[in-house]
């Protein structure tokens, strides 16, 4: 600890704080463009220059320790004489373009000018241009803006791990980019956009397209993974524009990924607004009564085993509460939220990110299995990262080689290295068992195998054998990559006594034994194998699931409706309305309550609040948002027979895994440029 007196203030900061630091803990404002709190320290812009007594000349308090019995001044003459003039030097090569300039309205350096710039200036020789960068479709360059202070620089080498983004020449004549001219293979590259304080890094897709005084925020949740990222939905009229980060220290710091961010302009493509009825093999529009009598007609005489339902990956819980209703009413077991066959449920700590996001920084060993956690959660990805910068942080992988931006030992490709882990008869068990607080993160992959109960049970031994679950730690972790599966599984969204699971629905389809297919949302199965069956569609966009079903109803995507979403570590979160659904569609509960009307039940909730009661019934867990309730540690999985065949990431392309994301302008660039390796030519090809 060192003690501080900051303009007459006394304050005791812990060791390590930089000036800058026991500043803002003393409630002094000292401004900065190149400091971050999660960034290494540059000292590159000079304005956080302070007044510290026996110095001969003012401080940059970013780049300071905090020592004991300094004395520090933030506003005297001296010091804002100081700013002046290091905003004088900022401002000598940068454009008079704030009228155009996506930036303006969230600008650091705009709001800086105006405490501590001139009205005048004092340079008059030809100001300094430099070439845009061409760094991908998202990122959008105007580097004759850029002020050195080296943000993006440091976040795509510390954070993202790509070691793609530096600086060449010296003084004025520095530039940032690329060293060869190429996109940046970062799925957080997005984030250099907030972190750039100037706007010399915007968004690509958002150019142009409106200011940020103009647009509406909203506060809500992202469902493109099962992190459940938090985010800020800006919206003008009826069209979300952009998708920001908010700041959650638990589960995604102030970070999102490049498929949250940037995905909303499939928002608007490809929509179901209106009821469709098949007629005479093609879908023909209709009314919501036409649609319900259809379905309420296909249902007639049907006994509860001869229907089904299956929940998709960006369900909410009200939704799947609602369907689980319904389905119960009709006498069916048949209902399942696992579209890729995870053999997941019963005991919640079996299925749940159990050590927590954030508590990854105190793991000292880890043990991956059968997962790709840059793909399939990437902000999970950069905490271990983050934790690996730290150092004494080991980690095995089991499965497919993946850069994973950060060092590992590949330990195998299959069941075999985890079964010999398991009996102890590998290397990598020396450093598990010194661990004091070990981590074991399965892939949802590996379990959604047809040995996947089997694998479950190992990991489950494995952890256990090596003490990864003890008073106060818990290091068993399920990666889980589908914003409804938690949540679903949580709710009881699996095949009652004697009901079928998505395999066995999908068989029932073709042989005739299922009739009736309620898809919610579900758009990653064999449509085709429900050709024989009557499906019934409720979603938002026409993916495959509209494509192949006899009934569509159009749903509300989750930034058009007030929904519960759980993440990958049991969190319950909230997501509200940014924006109305387009046409006729409706929040995804309601349609169920209307046509459950239909039906000799009618659902007995008519209210938000009431349903939630419902959910909150079925499980405790969801009675209070924004906090994990705890989960026992019991068996799961089912002991036996490992198959010989390799780990497979169950991610092939991490830009178009859902209905959204694929109908994205912008993620489809993405795929093309980072998966299927469509880039075009650039300046340096010749």
């Amino acid at each position: 600890m060192a003690k501080l007196t900051i303009d007459g203030v006394e304050v005791e900061v812990a060791g390590g704080s930089t000036v800058l630091q026991a500043c803002e803990q003393a409630g002094a404002e000292v401004p900065r463009f190149c400091f971050h709190d999660r960034l290494s320290i540059a000292g590159n812009c000079r304005m956080c220059l302070v007044e510290m007594d026996k110095s001969p000349k003012p401080i940059a308090s970013c780049a300071m320790p905090a020592g004991d019995g300094m004395v520090i001044h933030t506003n005297t003459v001296e010091v804002k004489k100081a700013r002046e003039g290091v905003m004088e030097f900022l401002l000598i090569n940068h454009p008079l373009d704030c009228p155009i300039c996506d930036q303006g309205g969230e600008c650091d350096l705009q709001d800086q000018a105006m405490a501590y710039g001139r009205h005048f200036s004092r340079f008059d020789e030809h100001k300094r241009a430099v070439k845009d960068k061409d760094v991908g479709p998202l990122v959008e360059t105007i580097m004759t803006r850029c002020i050195h202070c080296t943000r993006c620089i440091r976040f795509a080498d510390e954070i993202a791990g790509v070691e793609e983004f530096g600086a060449v020449f010296r003084g004025e004549h520095m530039e940032i980019g690329t060293y060869v001219e190429k996109a940046i293979s970062s799925e957080l590259s997005g984030n250099m956009i907030d972190l750039c304080p100037v706007g010399a890094l915007t968004s690509k897709p958002y150019a142009f397209t409106a200011r940020s005084w103009e647009l509406r925020k909203t506060e809500s949740i992202d469902v493109h993974d099962a992190v459940g990222s938090n985010i800020r939905i800006d919206a003008r009229g009826g069209e979300v524009m952009r998708i920001v980060p908010r700041l959650n220290e638990d589960v995604n710091e102030e970070w999102i990924s490049d498929k949250s961010r940037f995905a909303c302009d499939g928002l608007t493509m490809r929509r179901l607004d209106r009821c469709y009825v098949r007629a005479g093999g093609k879908l023909q529009e209709a009314g919501w009564p036409q649609a319900f009598d259809a379905i309420a007609k296909a249902l007639h005489g049907l006994g509860g085993d001869q229907t089904a339902a299956i929940a998709g990956d960006l369900a909410d819980c009200e939704a799947m509460t609602a369907l689980k209703d319904v389905m119960e009413n009709l006498g069916s077991a048949n209902i399942d939220c696992r579209q890729d066959g995870a053999k997941l449920g019963g005991a919640r700590a079996g299925y749940l990110f159990n050590t927590g996001i954030a508590q990854i920084e105190e793991a000292d060993a880890i043990l991956i299995v059968g997962a790709d956690p840059r793909w399939e959660a990437a902000l999970v990805n950069a905490r271990i990262r983050k934790r690996w910068r730290q150092g004494g942080l080991k980690v095995g992988v089991i499965g497919e080689r993946r850069v994973l931006t950060y060092a590992y030992e590949h330990l195998g490709a299959g069941p075999q290295t985890l079964g010999q882990i398991a009996a102890a008869d590998h290397e990598f068990c020396q450093v598990i068992d010194g661990a004091e607080r070990p981590m074991l993160i399965l892939g949802s992959g590996a379990v959604a195998r047809p040995d996947g109960a089997a694998i479950l049970a190992t990991a489950r031994s494995v952890a256990e054998k090596f003490a990864m679950v003890k008073g106060g730690w818990n290091g068993f972790n399920l990666l889980n990559r589908a914003a409804s599966r938690v949540g679903g599984l949580d709710l009881g969204f699996t095949p009652g006594a004697g009901g079928r699971d998505v395999a066995a629905i999908l068989e029932g389809a073709e042989s005739g034994a299922v009739e009736f297919v309620w898809l919610l949302g579900a758009d990653e199965i064999e449509m085709a194998r429900l050709n024989n069956a009557f499906t019934v569609y409720q979603g938002h966009h026409g993916d495959a699931g509209a494509a192949a079903a006899d009934v569509v109803l159009p749903g509300a995507a989750y930034s058009e409706k007030n929904a519960t979403y759980v993440n990958l570590e049991g969190r319950v979160q909230r997501g509200h309305r940014a924006v109305n659904a387009p046409g006729e569609a409706k929040e995804d509960w309601t349609i169920l309550r209307a046509f459950s009307e239909s039906t000799a039940k009618t659902l007995p909730y008519d209210s938000l609040a009431t349903l939630r009661a419902r959910m909150a019934e079925i499980a405790p867990s969801f009675a209070t948002a924004n906090r994990i309730a705890p989960a026992e540690w019991q068996d799961f999985g089912t002991p036996g027979e490992m198959s010989g065949d390799a780990f497979a990431g169950p991610v092939d392309d991490f830009y178009l895994t859902d209905a959204i994301a694929r109908a994205s302008h912008s993620m489809a660039q993405c795929s093309a440029l980072f998966v299927t390796g469509q880039q075009g030519k650039t300046g340096t090809d010749g």
